[in-house]
């Protein structure tokens, strides 16, 4: 195996329970007001570059995936860890917390 697929071995599971999301799914999220309104940076958030990121990962079959992605991946996996930590009571459905969380290709609800 290569190094490259070590790297993607390492994550792949992880990836999987973290991105719960299809590409179509996040795909049609990124494109709506409350996608765009969540995150930091300026001009296009950091969660939503990463969204669109995640959705040309998941385009990809895991033999293409490269080292750069692979990061990705574990960037993916530790922000959804660390956010979904920080889970607020009560509804999540309209919240900026999950909005934030489904721009890293996760639905809490789901």
């Amino acid at each position: 195996m290569s190094e490259t697929n070590d790297a993607v071995a390492e994550v792949w599971d992880d990836w999987q329970d973290a991105v719960n999301m299809t590409p179509s799914e996040l795909e049609k999220w990124l494109e709506t007001d409350e996608s765009q309104s969540v995150g930091q940076g300026e001009g296009e958030s950091t969660g939503h570059k990463s969204g669109r990121r995640i959705v040309e990962i998941k385009h990809k079959n895991k033999t293409e995936l490269t080292d750069d992605d692979a990061a990705h991946m574990r960037k993916v996996v530790g922000y959804v860890a660390r956010h979904s930590a920080q889970r607020p009571k009560g509804d999540v459905t309209d919240t900026k917390w999950r909005w934030s969380l489904m721009n890293w290709g996760h639905d809490p609800l789901k």
